[in-house]
């Protein structure tokens, strides 16, 4: 009969803290959506969430005496188990004893596991278990009231606050999770719906930063201030580019930018169609860039890091397709893809211009990130703090990685290893 009880007391304490935890992890906005499907289900989650903190409080005070019954009889059982070994000891050290061991096992079995459980599958299990829950927040309505009447009064009383207040909005992480959860489960054949996906786009604008969208140095194409106007047209051809920057001494020194249209004037020096360009530092962000464009009424900004050197630039156009995607023209290459291969066995083909984070969300690699670098071959060479060549093998932690193409500026392409 006592462990019996014993059993139903830890049974009982693990539901509560789960469900306290999953209540508080679950997404709010995953629960509203629930709440509108009328159904029996959706009216039992809507008293649930109606006032929080008296669902919180039951949960706490249905915890507690769980706990409470569970000490006494778990302290009465260790006591005659151990008398039955043929141990005696003191009063405190046998009330230490009891104290320790009983802590354990609420520890493991009604507190820890549980709380991890509840809380990972905070959505599905606030829904599971929204019945038993449903009947002990009316169990203890009463009980859960009279306590939150003393914990408003007291913070009216004596620190001149508001009591229990209704969380009528959410957060934008929440319905970014939301959003990333509903997508997750989308099958790789099935096409996402452009707008969730520009939606999910405009959640994570905000925290994109110059560096993470803009045209790497080494892919600039610009032209000296004293070379000739036929150098300029002949570059305009070759690249099939509308604007074209322009330099003084080397890319560090970026002056401005001349516009294709601007050659029907029939300029006679660069100089004379030139277009002062605006200068942002790496960490800012695009919102912000986007913000400085537009009152300037520029297209184009320098990208500097943290030395005043050029790291890239950045146009309207690259912050334009961070929300809505890929803008192709007439003049883009359509047939320029980045290279991700899985060849098996923890073996990958990676194009050195992919996103770590990309990598990591697709590939599960762990990939060590930071604010120094963005892309994989960023991550090689802040590592090597030079260009490896092709054939260069390269150990960094437990990634193995061999440089399959690359030219003096910058890798192209790699083999890479997980080593066990």
């Amino acid at each position: 009969m006592e462990i019996s009880i014993i059993i139903v007391c830890l049974i009982l304490s693990a539901f509560f803290s789960g469900m306290e935890i999953a209540f508080i992890s679950s997404n709010k906005i995953y629960l509203e959506i629930e709440k509108k499907q009328d159904n029996f289900l959706s009216k039992i989650l809507t008293k649930l969430t109606e006032k929080p903190s008296k669902f919180i409080a039951a949960m706490l005070i249905g915890n507690n005496m769980a706990l409470v019954v569970y000490s006494f009889f778990m302290g009465d059982m260790l006591l005659k188990v151990l008398v039955r070994f043929g141990y005696h000891f003191s009063d405190v050290t046998s009330l230490l004893i009891q104290t320790v061991l009983s802590t354990f096992f609420v520890l493991i079995t009604a507190e820890f596991f549980p709380k991890v459980f509840f809380q990972i599958y905070a959505n599905s299990l606030i829904k599971f278990f929204a019945i038993p829950a449903y009947f002990f927040y009316w169990f203890f309505y009463y009980i859960s009231t009279f306590f939150i009447w003393i914990s408003d009064f007291i913070l009216r009383r004596f620190f001149k606050t508001e009591g229990d207040q209704i969380q009528l909005f959410f957060s934008k992480i929440e319905l970014g999770n939301y959003i990333t959860e509903q997508m997750s489960t989308v099958e790789d054949d099935e096409e996402v719906d452009s707008e969730i996906q520009i939606f999910q786009n405009a959640l994570e604008f905000s925290g994109v930063k110059a560096r993470d969208i803009m045209t790497p140095r080494t892919e600039i194409d610009a032209v000296e201030l004293f070379d000739t106007v036929a150098e300029l047209k002949a570059l305009f051809v070759e690249t099939g580019y509308s604007k074209i920057l322009v330099y003084q001494n080397s890319l560090d020194d970026i002056l401005g930018y001349v516009h294709s249209f601007d050659l029907f004037k029939k300029p006679e020096t660069i100089k004379s169609v030139l277009i002062p360009v605006e200068f942002v530092p790496e960490t800012m962000y695009i919102k912000d860039v986007l913000n400085l464009l537009t009152k300037k009424r520029k297209s184009v900004a320098v990208v500097l890091d943290e030395y005043g050197g050029t790291s890239g630039i950045i146009t309207t156009e690259d912050i334009v397709e961070e929300l809505f995607g890929e803008i192709e023209d007439e003049h883009d290459d359509l047939d320029e893809e980045l290279i991700e291969k899985e060849l098996g066995d923890g073996k990958y083909l990676f194009s050195t211009r992919l996103d770590v984070e990309y990598l990591n969300e697709t590939y599960k690699l762990d990939i060590p990130e930071s604010d120094s670098y963005g892309t994989l071959g960023g991550f090689i060479v802040d590592h090597t703090k030079e260009i490896p060549q092709i054939g260069e093998e390269i150990n960094i932690s437990n990634y193995h990685f061999v440089i399959e193409e690359a030219t003096n500026k910058k890798i192209e392409l790699v083999k890479l290893t997980i080593k066990e």
